[in-house]
C-alpha cells in the first residue's frame, strides 16, 4: 500500500515532532489535537525547528517551506480518518489512547492504517478496541522526533504482514532505521531506558548521590550525553511513572517498583521542563538542580 497522506492526533512534543519528518520526507500531513492552541503552539515549534535546520545546513530553505506547505491544522476526526495512515500521539494514559480510537471508528476509511506512538501500553489490547486489529501496531518514534533515528516497530497479535511491510518501508522513506520490539510491556528501549532512571531516582532518594553527582557520574563515568536525572526530566517525569507503572503492573515484579521519589515529583506536577520543575529548577537561565 502507497501511503501519502498522514494524520496525527496530539500536537504535543512527539506529535509535533512525528509531523515535522513526515512533512519533510514529502507526505501531507493533518494535524489533530483536541485544543486549537496546541496545534498553533505546535506549527510555531515546527517552524522554529524547521529553520534550526536550514541554519545548520541540514535542509535547503525550499525544503523548509515546503515542508510547512504539507502540514494543515486539521480539527475534523473526519478528515484525519480519511487518511492512508493514522498515528495516534496522545498522553501516556490507555484510556484516552482508547477513547481517540472509538472516536475515530466512524470516520477510518477502509485501507486506513492506524497506529499509536505508545512507549510501554500493549499494542495487542489497543487493537482490540478497534475495528481493524490486522492494520493496528504500535509506531514508537523516539524524542526529540527529528534528531533521533529510530523507530520501533511492534505487532499487536493480530497485526498482519502487510501492515508491518507497509510501515517497515514507511520508516526507511523517513530516514531512519526500524527495530522490531514484541509487544511486551514498554518494548525494547523503554524496557532497559525508564528502569535505569528510575534506579537513578532511588540513588537519590536514598541519598547516594546528588542530583549533580548522579548525573555528571553517568555522563563522564558511563559516556552518556545526559545524565538520567536530566533526562528523565525531558522526557517528562509523568510519563517516565506511567511507564514503569506500566512495567511493574505488566510484569509483577518488585524490581519495577517506582521510586517513591519519582511519585512525589509527579504528584507536585514538577514534570520536568515541560513545566518549568523537575530535579531541576527551569525558571531561570542556567537549570538548578532541586535536591
Amino acid at each position: 500500500m502507497e501511503i501519502k497522506q498522514v494524520g496525527v492526533i496530539g500536537a504535543g512534543q512527539m506529535g509535533n515532532g512525528i509531523a515535522h519528518v513526515f512533512a519533510l520526507a514529502g507526505y501531507d500531513v493533518l494535524l489533530n489535537d483536541i485544543s486549537e492552541e496546541a496545534v498553533a503552539r505546535a506549527l510555531e515549534v515546527i517552524g522554529r525547528n524547521l529553520e534550526r535546520q536550514v541554519s545548520r545546513a541540514r535542509i535547503t530553505e525550499a525544503d523548509r517551506e515546503a515542508a510547512l506547505a504539507r502540514i494543515r491544522a486539521e480539527p475534523d476526526l473526519a478528515a484525519v480518518g480519511a487518511a492512508d495512515l493514522v498515528v495516534e500521539s496522545a498522553t501516556e494514559k490507555e484510556a484516552i489512547k482508547n477513547s481517540i480510537f472509538e472516536s475515530l471508528a466512524p470516520h477510518l476509511a477502509p485501507q486506513t492504517i492506524l497506529t499509536t506512538n505508545t512507549s510501554s501500553i500493549s499494542i495487542t489490547r489497543l487493537a482490540a478496541r478497534t475495528d481493524r486489529p490486522e492494520r493496528f501496531m504500535g509506531f514508537h518514534f523516539m524524542n526529540p522526533v527529528p534528531v533521533m533515528q529510530l523507530v520501533e516497530l511492534i505487532r499487536g497479535i493480530a497485526t498482519d504482514q502487510a501492515t508491518y511491510d507497509t510501515l517497515l518501508g514507511v520508516v526507511e522513506t523517513l530516514g531512519k532505521t526500524a527495530a522490531s520490539s514484541e509487544d511486551y510491556p514498554a518494548f525494547i528501549v523503554n524496557r532497559i531506558l525508564i528502569p535505569m532512571i528510575n534506579e537513578a531516582v532511588y540513588a537519590l532518594y536514598e541519598g547516594v548521590g546528588s542530583v549533580a553527582s548522579i548525573d555528571i557520574s553517568l555522563k563522564l563515568g558511563a559516556n552518556h550525553p545526559m545524565g538520567p536525572l536530566e533526562l528523565a526530566d525531558f522526557i517528562g517525569l509523568d510519563t517516565c511513572l506511567a511507564i514503569m507503572n506500566v512495567l511493574h503492573e505488566g510484569l509483577a515484579d518488585t524490581k519495577y517498583r517506582p521510586c517513591p521519589l519519582l511519585v512525589k515529583y509527579v504528584e507536585a506536577g514538577w514534570l520536568g521542563r515541560k513545566s518549568k520543575r523537575g530535579f531541576y529548577d527551569y525558571r531561570g537561565e542556567t537549570p538548578v538542580p532541586t535536591r
